[in-house]
């Protein structure tokens, strides 16, 4: 086999591994988000509180965190390919559970072996996006994402249509054969990556040595988890309220308000793909500032919108400030070399843990306040992206 021919192959399995991965990552998010969108019917069914369903979210998205950085830090030194199905098989659980649940403390029991099935997915699932990336960080980060994020939005929109129009909970279980192809697929990449482990493993040593002093990394990081923080709090407020807070103000009905949070959730996903290429061009510091920072206007101005306005807003807010989590994982990973899975675990540990915390605070203020005040004070969150000049620049580091 020629050069030409080698490259090839390894562009053919680059793309491969990496659908096949971002592939599974939509499965994954779109279980996942079944929760989130099945709270109008639970809210009604069960005469849930907005602070029992933050409370749902929160033991979501406590045990998704939780365990991310001690799974990433031990598969550092441990890699475990077959985690992926294993993680699959409990997130599949979780959703029959979801769908049989006739007591709020199902739900609980539901919504942590969901959390559980996340956890154990994303540090080693983003570990395989980086080992098939040839080197193209950014755009392999941002597939890895973009399938999490149509996963996401295609989420409420098929419980719009199967559950909610019908106003069946056990509709939910038609989606578990999604489970079990994810399932198949995952064992297909774990095999991969064992494979490729075991022919990379006489490779040279990755170089650990950070690019900065302890202090300035340090610095860096606390700075990145700031604005995870304003981040994931306002994704918080649209991806739980953003249903309720439609119903409330403009009387639309439950289905309606759901592809109304498809919408906002698709450009999401649209806008999380373009973050990653870019960032490997013109730097990832700037992709980062633009992301949080530039939402801003927007978030500001949508508590005040008509009702299309209001779409129209939450679409631009999508696109922009959801391009930023995939150059803030690579921008990490560069940050604190040779620790992908430690790097991966830990900020999709702090995503998810801040989204459980916003959604059981966020959902506590509404019932003592309203679901407007919570829009009014979120909207005010991307300010904080101002912070993002104090980044060093890692990429003109290496050069």
């Amino acid at each position: 086999m020629n050069h030409q021919d080698k490259q090839l192959s390894s562009n053919q399995l680059f793309l491969s591994v990496i659908l096949m991965v971002a592939g599974a990552h939509l499965c994954n998010d779109l279980i996942q988000s079944m929760l989130t969108a099945t709270y109008p019917l639970l809210e009604e069914k069960y005469r849930l509180t907005f602070a029992q369903v933050g409370c749902i979210s929160l033991v979501y998205q406590f045990t998704a965190s939780i365990l991310q950085p001690v799974i990433g830090f031990y598969t550092d030194k441990h890699p475990k390919p077959y985690l992926l199905p294993l993680g699959m098989v409990s997130t599949t659980f979780g959703l029959c559970l979801l769908g049989l649940a006739n007591q709020f403390y199902l739900l609980l029991v539901a919504a942590a072996f969901l959390g559980v099935g996340s956890s154990t997915f994303h540090p080693e699932a983003s570990r395989v996006a980086r080992n098939a990336s040839a080197g193209r960080y950014g755009l392999a980060q941002s597939a890895f994402q973009v399938g999490g994020n149509l996963g996401s939005s295609l989420g409420p929109l098929l419980v719009s249509f199967v559950v909610l129009k019908y106003n069946r909970q056990a509709n939910i279980l038609w989606f578990v054969c999604i489970g079990v192809l994810a399932i198949a697929l995952l064992s297909r990449i774990s095999a991969w990556s064992a494979h490729h482990l075991a022919t990379s493993k006489h490779k040279k040593a990755v170089n650990r040595v950070l690019p900065y002093d302890r202090n300035k990394t340090l610095l860096a990081l606390f700075i990145l988890a700031v604005l995870i923080f304003s981040k994931y709090f306002y994704m918080a407020s649209m991806s739980n309220y953003y249903s309720f807070y439609l119903i409330e103000k403009f009387a639309l009905p439950k289905q309606t308000a759901v592809l109304f949070l498809f919408l906002f959730l698709a450009c999401a996903a649209i806008g999380t793909f373009a973050g990653g290429p870019i960032g490997d061009r013109v730097g990832r510091k700037y992709v980062i500032w633009f992301s949080i920072l530039g939402a801003a206007p927007f978030t500001l101005a949508l508590p005040y919108a008509n009702l299309w306005g209001t779409a129209v807003l939450s679409c631009l807010i999508g696109l922009i400030i959801s391009s930023a989590f995939a150059a803030i994982i690579v921008y990490a990973q560069e940050l604190i070399p040779g620790r992908v899975g430690l790097i991966a675990g830990l900020f999709f540990g702090l995503m998810f843990g801040m989204s459980g915390i916003a959604a059981a605070v966020l959902g506590y203020v509404a019932d003592k306040t309203s679901l407007q005040l919570i829009f009014k004070f979120c909207s005010f969150l991307p300010l904080l992206g101002i912070l993002t000049v104090l980044l060093p620049d890692v990429e003109h580091y290496k050069r």
